[in-house]
């Protein structure tokens, strides 16, 4: 007789519950999670998702062979980022096409970002898309970071030597808007509308971003390789069998570093100013801490606090607050047998909230992480495994960055009703989640 549990039932009524999670996606997995481990997840058009929000499932999922698990299909951002981006790619191409890109956005060719980060941040202070930050200027932090990390990414992706922001921002921004989340949770709107629905909408300004694109990379093959940036590498890539990649493919891979390359830092970036301005203390003790590096990137990056109040806001605002895998044979997993073609996953926020590891996890405390170091399965905002986020160093260092140089140049006030209100909610939105409303501040000084 098997000693077996059954895996729990998916909740009936999944439109219903489609619903909630998108009012409040994080507080629905945790309340989910509150009454078992593991627990079964359905939204309309998906299949049933048997999820864990424990460091012991987090180990299991992470450490399951490689070979046994693969991204789910159909997937909920496969519209944006295309079949063929590394998010999406399994086997040998996605060990190949990691293999090739990590190189670039970790080390030496990371660090050498340091300045363009920086003076990403400083450009935006005095150059951004509503003017320059004079004093009694009103900011939207969410659109203000948005408007850097694009800067930062696009070094990346094409060079530090050229200034791109101004061509692609407004594509890009085209794309992000109309990938709406009705989209994304409910694949039956995915289709035509006589030209003027939002699926249409979408796929015109995908093709707009894919036009810019497709006509950097013929430009590259024509001119040849620049500067060991990641359009150099990809162009530069070949599979096992001699092949490279169409057209088609590169432009889903580069479509996927310059979207999910800012959008997820970008989110990041706004909840940790909007937490340091509601605590003037904390506020205080950073900037304390800032003159001690003075301007040198790698130096900021190491600094204690700020590292901790980075690490607190990814813990309680995972940008990716899923990681999901479709298991291709049976799998015994958190106690349950799980059938192939089955898909689990992890629920991060509901692992960064369990009390045992997170004394009083709702609340904004950065100093737990100068008191003691978590494991991999305890603290995961970039899923973990052999498909951790690539570019997950790379965002560490930046939302550094970019973080201390914004707390030096100016100071801020966070709009009252803010800063003395309850904290937004979390919503999915475009490859992440973000505020449920936009977060404002005010120069001060």
């Amino acid at each position: 007789m098997s000693s077996l549990s059954p895996a729990p039932a998916a909740p009936r009524l999944s439109l219903l519950h489609g619903v909630a999670a998108g009012r409040d996606f994080e507080g629905y997995l945790r309340r989910r999670g509150a009454r078992s481990d593991p627990f079964a997840v359905g939204f309309p058009g998906f299949p049933p998702v048997l999820f864990t929000g424990t460091a012991e499932g987090a180990r299991e999922l992470f450490r399951a062979p490689v070979a046994l698990l693969e991204p789910p299909r159909p997937n909920p951002i496969e519209p944006m980022v295309g079949a063929a981006s590394l998010i999406l790619s399994s086997g040998t191409r996605h060990r190949t096409d990691r293999a090739l890109l990590a190189p670039a956005l970790h080390g030496a060719r990371m660090r050498s970002l340091g300045k363009v980060i920086r003076d990403a941040a400083l450009h935006e202070i005095q150059c951004g898309a509503g003017g320059p930050w004079q004093i009694g200027t009103r900011i939207d932090a969410l659109t203000a970071a948005r408007a850097i990390t694009l800067r930062v990414i696009l070094a990346a992706v094409f060079g530090s030597d050229s200034d791109r922001a101004a061509e692609y921002g407004p594509p890009v921004n085209d794309f992000l808007a109309a990938f709406t989340t009705p989209l994304m949770v409910a694949p039956v709107l995915r289709r035509g509308m006589g030209g003027f629905g939002p699926w249409e909408r979408f796929t015109a300004a995908r093709e707009r971003l894919d036009e810019l694109i497709t006509a950097d990379i013929t430009h590259r093959r024509r001119t040849g390789p620049s500067d060991g940036d990641l359009l150099d590498l990809l162009l530069a890539l070949r599979y096992d069998d001699g092949a490279a990649p169409t057209d088609s493919e590169l432009c889903d891979q580069l479509r996927t570093l310059l979207v999910a390359g800012h959008e997820t830092t970008a989110t990041t970036l706004t909840w940790a100013l909007y937490h340091l301005h509601r605590e003037p203390g904390l506020l205080d003790r950073v900037l304390a801490e800032l003159p001690v590096a003075g301007d040198d990137p790698a130096e900021l990056a190491r600094l204690p606090l700020l590292d901790a109040v980075c690490q607190e806001t990814l813990r309680l605002h995972p940008p990716v607050p899923i990681v999901l895998r479709t298991v291709k044979e049976p799998l015994r997993w958190r106690g349950v047998d799980v059938a192939a073609g089955a898909t689990i996953g992890l629920a991060v926020g509901v692992l960064h909230s369990q009390p045992s590891t997170w004394p009083a996890p709702h609340l904004f405390h950065p100093d737990r992480f100068l008191d003691r170091a978590v494991t991999p399965f305890e603290f995961a905002p970039f899923g973990g495994g052999h498909r951790r986020c690539i570019g997950a160093t790379l965002a560490d260092y930046e939302l550094r960055i970019v973080l201390a140089t914004l707390l030096t140049e100016v100071r801020l006030t966070l709009e009252p009703s803010l800063a003395l209100g309850g904290r937004p909610r979390t919503v999915p939105r475009n490859l992440a989640t973000a505020p449920d409303r936009a977060i404002h501040f005010t120069r001060a000084g």
